[in-house]
């Protein structure tokens, strides 16, 4: 339900609409379908001409389209390895797409900040540890040792 909703607060963001109030949520054995539609519609909002050049607010203040999907593709690919973990499983996730949202998140500095952000305080995490791994301790995740 997270990953669907952050979709479309960011659409709602993309079409200067206020975000959308909190339903009752998804029932589970619709949640592959609702993912898959808000995916498809965020995909389109990020598609249209000018999107990624224009400035929007939104609740981590101003940004452009192209920081905004910046910032939504590290938070799908943080929540991309929590649930491979969750399910036991590798993180196979796109090394290059982790290593260019890791330089991102870095320098923008919405993510993790002092006195709050998005994420929690960095953990320590070896420089040659897989770039998804880097990735999601710079966001506050706890790694395992390696």
């Amino acid at each position: 339900e997270h990953l669907v909703g952050k979709n479309l607060v960011f659409n709602a963001v993309l079409a200067e609409q206020p975000p959308p109030q909190r339903g009752d949520g998804v029932p589970s054995d619709q949640l592959a379908r609702a993912y898959r539609e808000s995916a498809a519609v965020l995909l389109d909002a990020f598609g249209r001409p000018g999107v990624l050049d224009r400035s929007y607010q939104g609740p981590l203040g101003a940004a452009t389209g192209a920081e905004r999907l910046k910032i939504r593709m590290y938070d799908l690919l943080a929540h991309g390895w929590d649930i491979a973990q969750a399910l036991g499983r590798p993180a196979d996730l796109p090394e290059d797409a982790a290593e260019e949202s890791l330089a991102f998140a870095r320098a923008d500095g919405r993510a993790v900040r002092p006195g709050g952000g998005c994420f929690g305080p960095a953990r320590h995490v070896a420089d040659a540890a897989p770039a998804i791994v880097r990735l999601v301790a710079f966001l506050g995740r706890n790694v395992p040792a390696a």
